[in-house]
């Protein structure tokens, strides 16, 4: 795991990227994941910018991946409740049941090789499309290293 990598590139897509003004995403969290490993190594918090993450919150998360019942479950991330609205081969959306903003709030999830990655935004269609370009920049970056 080049570790160096992926914190240099956090740093600098972060910055630019979440935030509250003009920003496409408000917060960001990056987590070790391996689904292949055994269940005793917890994944844990790489990255987090713009949300101060739950660990156990994070671990029922990783649960939540781990079982792929996507359709038929929700999940939860800083103590909002989100459903499934879009899977696909390697990331998956969804939408905020609880928010108080009137246009809404959705996550975006990566999962690649070594890393599950939340994008959150604030918005609908608009932010949304903003959101997936911003987020997908990171994982190709992490995806083009195979992490």
């Amino acid at each position: 795991m080049d570790w160096a990598f992926v914190n240099r590139t956090w740093e600098k897509w972060a910055s630019n990227t979440v935030g509250s003004d003009g920003h496409p995403l408000k917060a960001a969290l990056l987590i070790n994941y391996d689904p292949t490993g055994p269940s005793r190594l917890l994944s844990t918090i790489a990255e987090e910018e713009g949300i101060e993450a739950d660990p156990i919150e994070v671990s029922q998360f990783v649960n939540f991946v781990k079982r792929c019942n996507y359709q038929s479950e929700s999940f939860f991330i800083n103590s909002n409740q989100y459903i499934v609205t879009s899977i696909h081969e390697s990331w998956f959306c969804g939408r905020c049941m609880d928010t108080s903003n009137p246009a809404g709030e959705g996550a975006i999830v990566f999962k690649t090789p070594s890393f599950l990655f939340v994008a959150l935004y604030e918005g609908s269609i608009g932010a949304a499309s903003r959101a997936m370009a911003a987020a997908d920049r990171f994982a190709w970056q992490l995806e083009r290293r195979n992490l």
